[in-house]
């Protein structure tokens, strides 16, 4: 049988041995060529040639690594490797012997394991038989030089993209080079990605990455590993973000319409979720709230019809009549009539068909009994009178909150109520009054104390026992502590702070006077006459706190002033006060629907007044003026305005506060940036609130407009000097949420910026605070200070520096002497007819907006003094006043130019 050997450029020389001849074979090849030689051997031979069942495979090197090389062979008993002409040595082979289970011959499987040099190696194998033949191995291999590697650097690695949902990935990879080529495979977020798995990745020939469909849950690091026999690598982690742009629901149903009656508005909203925007995807595009004006139908009370003819006396001695409810008929919610529809009566003896015994005996009895019954009444009444002129007076003047008629449905009992009614003696001795007929406020220093002597007489007769009761300015001589506790102890005053700070009260009369909580805007100027002549009473103003006094809002409505109490409520006035606070609107009427809310007995708030539709009949009328609310009202009690925005370009003012800490001695600096309604009430208590703290103030406020546009408001520090400072936030901008600002019920809503000093001996500062809405117009604000120096002094802030003067009773709280106002009011309340009257003093005033509701009342000059007295209490000028006077042409202004000594 032939044997075909495969020789590459050499010559074998084989030499066979057997036990009886033998005998030996040249094969020869020339260089650079390859032939097959046929060689034909006897057949008893061919069992004697050692064949391969396992040839070692090609193999690559790695450094430090050793290469395993694996033969086997049968028939043979020994295997030899031979490298570049060198014989391995025999103990670095593993020499594994066995039986051929297939032949039954001897087959013999050796290992090989060596350390390679960095150059082409060709090992050479040879095989020793039992028979003693020693055959070198024909078929080559390789072990390739140099040593295997894998660079380090990706020739290309993958880039982040921002994709939106549903789009195509594609993201590239080219892996560095190596010995033996690279394998690639792709993580997403350290996990192999497997596209047999998941169809919606795909890796393409050239090892890029596409995803199909992107999906949210495809929002995730990408990285390229590649990998051979000697190091794996990764590129950097690509991150996918997969973003979805916002999209609006649809639009809700409208809303009911906000008045019951008349004029009001509805609006219907919409949401930005469908879908929601994600991962930095664009928000909707258009407005969430759309509102439209409507007109309730307004609901009818229904009237009874006249009384129908009386019927026939019957056989029971009575006729009847009755009536309907159709005059007219309830509808829209109205109610229905009240009383009865069906009346009988009881027949005379006449009309009688049939009368029964002993009628006349009735009729008797009847009247006797109600002749006794007058009696005993007149007797009672009678008794009474006697009592109370036995009694006489008690010298103490109780409580205006328990004094007064309309303060008993509260259930209280009125103490020594008989004092109200007393008149006072007007016809004995003179008392005198400090001060001067000038403007109490003018600022003039006097040498000498003016007075100014009434015929009047005292306010009261003094009392029986001796006491009197004096003014001062206003403040009763009691404890006020002991005043506030008496309040606070009434069913209606349970919500009332106990502490003074906030409070303002005093006694009055028929003079009038003036209550102001200081620092805060607030007063109330309670007219001369307002309070009935013969009455004292004790009267009260306070600014609650939100957080005690919870106002429910609802839809787009917003608080626009303090909650102001005033009272006690219930007291009988002629004429209206005039309640002074501050609001934050914009003042602008035509993007707002602003509501004066007032409290009543059972805690309930209620729409009293609506502004734009005031009706002269009510006891309401308000002005709002840019910065101030001036609510005229014959009624006191807890009045606060709310403001329920029409569209988006409604806008609050806010006052934005920057305080750090007085000393630091550390290289930690804080800057608070408070963000507060811009009424003065809110701003004292911050300022109160800072100086606990141990704060300073760095910068004068300013004013920043909050538009109805839900969008948060944010707040950030810029162009700080990088040598010196370096701010500690995390993120490059606060936030504060956009419905803790509207609802106004979080009055000290700050942010605080942490910045940090990298020296110590570092004390000027100069940066830039912005101030913006999300997608709004922003405002920005220059900072330059040193963190060392004195700081602001908040009193010059405040208007009011001296609270002395909170309470004012009688002619010192006001501009105008009482006399000359008398004549201001007989001389212009009379019409004339070329027109010289009130109307063009509130005309020269520019109060002429309110010639109507001046007009309702029975002296219009008196109501247009106590608006200009509300308006210039504290930058009043006679003179002025006097030059309009006039102008319209009476001659009695010219009194305002008198000297004291003249008056």
């Amino acid at each position: 049988k032939p044997m075909v050997y495969k020789l590459y450029n050499y010559c074998i020389w084989l030499s066979f041995q057997p036990k009886y001849f033998s005998f030996s074979f040249l094969f020869c090849l020339p260089v650079g060529s390859e032939h097959v030689a046929t060689v034909t051997l006897p057949a008893s031979f061919n069992d004697l040639f050692p064949h391969f069942l396992v040839e070692p495979d090609d193999e690559y090197i790695v450094k430090n690594k050793p290469v395993t090389l694996t033969c086997r062979s049968t028939p043979a008993t020994q295997i030899y490797f031979k490298c570049n002409g060198e014989w391995v040595h025999q103990d670095d082979h593993l020499i594994e012997r066995n039986v051929d289970p297939a032949t039954g011959k001897p087959s013999t499987r050796s290992l090989v394991g060596e350390v390679f040099r960095p150059q082409w190696d060709f090992p050479d194998i040879y095989i020793f038989n039992k028979s003693g033949f020693f055959f070198p191995c024909f078929d080559d291999f390789i072990v390739f030089p140099p040593f295997s590697d894998l660079r380090k650097n990706f020739e290309e690695e993958p880039v982040g993209k921002e994709v939106a949902l549903n789009q195509e990935v594609l993201l590239h990879c080219h892996p560095p080079e190596g010995v033996p080529p690279a394998e690639v495979e792709w993580q997403r977020n350290e996990h192999v990605i497997d596209p047999v798995s998941d169809p919606n990745f795909l890796v393409t020939a050239d090892r890029n990455l596409i995803i199909k469909q992107a999906r949210l849950a495809d929002t995730a690091n990408y990285t390229c590993v590649a990998k051979n026999i000697v190091a794996r690598r990764k590129s950097s982690p690509a991150t996918v973000l997969v973003y979805v742009n916002g999209g609006w629901s649809t639009w809700t149903t409208w809303s009911a319409c906000s008045a019951v009656c008349g004029r009001g508005w509805q609006r219907r909203s919409r949401s930005c979720t469908n879908p929601t925007p994600l991962n930095g995807g664009l928000a909707c595009d258009g407005q969430n709230v759309q509102k439209s004006a409507c007109t309730a139908t307004c609901p009818v009370d229904g009237g009874w019809s006249d009384w129908s003819n009386w019927s026939e006396c019957g056989v029971d001695c009575s006729m009847w009549r009755s009536r309907e409810c159709t005059q007219p008929l309830p509808g829209t919610g109205g109610k229905d009539c009240q009383g009865i529809d069906l009346q009988s009566l009881n027949c005379t003896s006449q009309q009688c068909l049939q009368t029964a015994d002993g009628v006349e005996d009735v009729a008797l009895y009847v009247g006797i009994v109600a002749v006794a019954l007058c009696l005993t009444l007149i007797l009672i009444v009678v008794v009474l009178v006697y009592r109370r002129k036995k009694q006489g007076l008690d010298a103490d003047v109780a409580d205006s909150s328990i004094l007064t008629t309309g303060f008993q449905p509260m259930g209280i009992k009125p103490k020594n109520s008989h004092l109200l009614t007393i008149q006072p003696d007007l016809t004995t001795t003179t008392t005198s009054y400090q001060g001067t007929l000038r403007s109490r406020h003018d600022g003039t220093t006097h040498t000498g104390t003016a007075k100014f002597s009434m015929t009047n007489g005292p306010l009261l007769d003094p009392l029986h026992n001796g006491s009197h009761h004096t003014l001062h300015n206003g403040k009763i001589t009691s404890d006020p502590a002991e005043f506030m506790t008496r309040l606070s102890n009434q069913t209606y005053f349970k919500t009332l702070p106990r502490d003074v700070a906030n409070t303002s009260y005093g006694t009055f009369n028929f003079l009038g006077g003036r209550l102001t909580i200081p620092n805060t805007g607030i007063s109330l100027l309670i007219p001369p006459e307002a309070i009935p002549r013969g009455k004292i009473y004790e009267i009260y103003l306070t600014a609650q706190k939100t957080e005690d006094l919870r106002l429910p809002l609802v839809g787009c409505q917003t608080l626009l002033s303090p909650i102001v109490s005033c009272g006690p409520p219930g007291v009988v006035l002629t004429r209206p006060t005039i309640l002074s606070m501050d609001h934050c609107s914009d003042a602008c009427p035509e993007n707002w629907a602003i509501r004066l809310k007032k409290q009543n007995y059972e805690g309930v708030w209620e729409d009293v007044l609506m502004m734009g539709e005031e009706l002269i009949s009510e006891p309401y009328y308000c002005q709002l003026e840019a910065e101030t609310c001036r609510v005229f009202s014959e009624q006191l009690g807890r009045f606060s305005l709310v403001g329920e925005s029409l569209n988006m370009a409604a806008a609050k003012r806010l006052r934005l506060v920057l305080f750090s800490d007085a000393y630091c001695s550390t290289l930690e600096y804080n800057i608070r940036v408070y963000c507060m309604d811009d009424t003065q009430d809110v701003f004292k208590e911050v300022m109160q609130m800072e100086r606990q703290l141990g704060g300073r103030l760095i910068d004068e406020p300013h004013v920043l407009l909050f538009k109805d546009s839900y969008h948060n408001l944010r707040l950030s520090i810029h162009d700080m000097p990088q040598a010196h400072w370096r701010s500690k936030l995390l993120a490059g901008y606060q936030e504060i949420p956009f419905y803790h600002i509207w609802n106004g019920s979080q009055r000290f809503l700050h942010c605080t910026f942490t910045l940090e000093r990298l020296n110590l001996s570092t004390c000027e500062l100069t940066c830039q605070l912005c101030v913006w809405q999300v997608e709004g117009e922003g405002q920005s604000f220059s900072l330059d200070f040193n963190i060392d120096s004195r700081p602001l002094d908040p009193e010059f802030l405040l208007m009011d520096t001296n609270p002395s003067g909170s309470a004012l009773a009688g002619p010192s709280a006001f501009q105008i002497p009482y006399l000359i106002r008398q004549k201001i009011c007989s001389s212009l309340d009379t019409p004339c007819p070329n027109g010289a009257d009130w109307r063009l003093l509130a005309q020269r005033l520019k109060l002429d907006r309110h010639m109507s509701f001046f007009a309702s009342r029975a002296s219009p000059t008196s109501m247009i003094l106590d608006l200009w007295e509300a308006q210039h209490f504290h930058s009043g000028n006679l003179n002025q006043l006097a030059t309009v006077m006039a102008d319209i042409g009476k001659q009695e202004a010219m009194i305002f130019l008198v000297s004291d000594g003249e008056c």
